[in-house]
């Protein structure tokens, strides 16, 4: 079980959510005390977002992890105001936080194009610093990577996550028939016939204790933070991890993937959520719907038979409870069409609230 352990923690490292890297703007350009002339300033370090890249293609490519601009040019005869710096642009992900070394926040770029500035350049050298150049700034930045995808797959390992990803989109994750298959997050993209497309993060199962940040579930969790809506999915037939375990109901296991993700961060249980019932292809999967359906609309009545530790503080109110089957293709399609139904739903709110605040905004101008 050692060796199971160092495999994970390996292979879960060839993909990198986190990076520390030195940054160093440029020092100033000397001034000419005999002329007045002053020099340029240094160059500034900026983080910029692009796409198709990764935090391991950073580290790959700049092992040493250290990104300096340019320094400033020197006051001369010829020109006497120096030029600037050359500043240095790092190209990183989409879904990065920058944070210092001490905690200060700088940002978060989502968007391509966009730019953080982390290192400012050094001022050159002039009668305030006896045309002395001015060091540039020196910062050790953490760059912590949370996907950004419409949806987010949530549920423990061995739910049937991978093989739900791989039949509603295009992704091709590791899939077999044992518990933690996926071990870094995975993307994939649902495509309608009508050319839409909605991005999927598969997250690597959870286990309980993830907010306690057991089976590296900060790793894991942190990037629900950034998805629009999550998608439960549970296996019909219960889950138990392993023989040290216990056995966990659907109903269990639907409270303690709830309970999981308010510890960790309490504004996740706000998300929608849609509900994937899987492997309704097994043996008496149909009584077992059933029975899940009776407890999910009346949990109340239910609570009585789980352990107080296991129940959250709010269950999670399903936009909606679809039956799958990965394994033959039972309900996909419908699944799909809840996913798009609601992600449309949630966009035509927020649209609704955005004009409303608009309007706040100028009738309280107008006054």
């Amino acid at each position: 079980m050692v060796w199971g352990s160092r495999a994970l923690l390996r292979k879960y490292g060839n993909f990198i959510d986190d990076l520390r890297i030195y940054v160093k703007g440029g020092t100033g350009g000397m001034g000419h005390p005999r002329l007045g002339g002053e020099g340029g300033r240094g160059g500034d370090v900026w983080l910029v977002a692009k796409e198709k890249i990764t935090l391991k293609r950073i580290k790959d490519r700049f092992p040493q992890k250290r990104f300096v601009a340019g320094a400033g040019a020197n006051s001369s005869v010829p020109a006497l105001k120096g030029e600037k710096g050359t500043d240095c642009e790092v190209d990183v992900p989409l879904g990065i936080s920058v944070t210092s070394c001490d905690g200060k926040q700088f940002g978060e770029l989502n968007k391509a194009g966009e730019r953080i500035l982390v290192a400012r350049g050094g001022i050159g050298g002039c009668l305030v610093t006896n045309f002395l150049p001015l060091k540039g700034q020196i910062q050790t930045v953490h760059l912590d990577l949370k996907l950004i995808a419409d949806v987010g797959l949530v549920g423990f390992p061995n739910a049937g996550k991978s093989s739900l990803l791989s039949k509603i989109s295009h992704a091709k994750p590791q899939i077999a028939d044992y518990p933690f298959t996926t071990l870094k997050p995975e993307l994939g993209k649902i495509m309608y016939p009508d050319y839409k497309q909605v991005s999927v993060a598969d997250l690597p199962g959870l286990i309980e204790g993830a907010h306690a940040n057991k089976g590296m579930g900060h790793k894991f969790l942190k990037h629900v933070e950034r998805t629009k809506q999550l998608l439960f999915v549970v296996d019909i037939s219960g889950f138990r991890l392993s023989s040290k375990t216990r056995f966990r109901t659907a109903f269990e296991t639907i409270l303690l993937l709830t309970q999981e993700l308010e510890l960790y961060k309490e504004e996740l249980r706000t998300k929608p959520a849609l509900l994937a019932v899987n492997k309704m292809d097994l043996p008496n999967a149909q009584d077992s719907l059933n029975e899940l359906m009776k407890q999910l609309q009346n949990p109340q009545d239910s609570l009585h038979l789980v352990e107080k530790e296991l129940i959250p503080q709010s269950i999670i109110d399903f936009k909606d409870i679809i039956p799958v089957s990965a394994h033959t293709g039972e309900g996909i399609e419908e699944l799909k069409t809840c996913i798009r139904k609601s992600l449309a739903e949630e966009a035509e709110k927020e649209n609704e609230e955005y004009q409303k605040e608009k309007l706040r905004i100028l009738q309280t101008s107008e006054v």
